[in-house]
């Protein structure tokens, strides 16, 4: 099995007011797409997080509450459009008032792996500098999380 923990990619563009997180992960791209729409498996790399709403459908809304030492917050959105097993579009809204355009995609490679992509575009570059230390944080566990689940043989 490849390494796949060696292609991750966070990459900050101030001028487009994008964060870009990219990694290759040995799993289809139609696995990929379950581990991002079935709750079964979201739940396992959202960890301590239940899911609030997902209504998969361009319009719909979802909602997760998470708890993180013993604190509570939620994020959520509306989906703006699906193509299932390839792309998902969604607003992600971090605190009231301040939301993000998400959109991660999942291209098939010729050895049997995908390469994620999600491109997170700010509205302002306030936004972009507070949520992108963060982001950058939680990013690379929540890729090895996700690498976990894609990757093990009961996905």
């Amino acid at each position: 099995m490849p390494n796949t923990q060696a292609n991750y990619q966070f990459e900050v563009d101030r001028d487009k007011l994008e964060v870009r997180i990219s990694r290759i992960f040995h799993a289809t791209p139609e696995q990929m797409w379950q581990a991002h729409t079935e709750p079964k498996l979201l739940m396992r790399w959202w960890t301590n997080t239940k899911i609030d709403q997902l209504d998969l459908k361009p319009g719909g809304q979802w909602r997760f509450v998470s708890n993180t030492g013993g604190q509570e917050f939620t994020v959520g959105g509306e989906f703006k459009e699906l193509e299932e097993p390839t792309k998902i579009v969604r607003t992600f809204e971090f605190a009231p008032g301040h939301a993000i355009l998400e959109t991660t995609t999942f291209e098939a490679l010729s050895n049997g792996t995908t390469r994620q992509v999600a491109v997170s575009k700010f509205a302002d570059l306030d936004d972009l500098n507070s949520m992108s230390k963060n982001m950058e944080y939680g990013a690379k566990p929540g890729m090895n999380l996700l690498a976990k689940v894609v990757e093990s043989e009961d996905n």
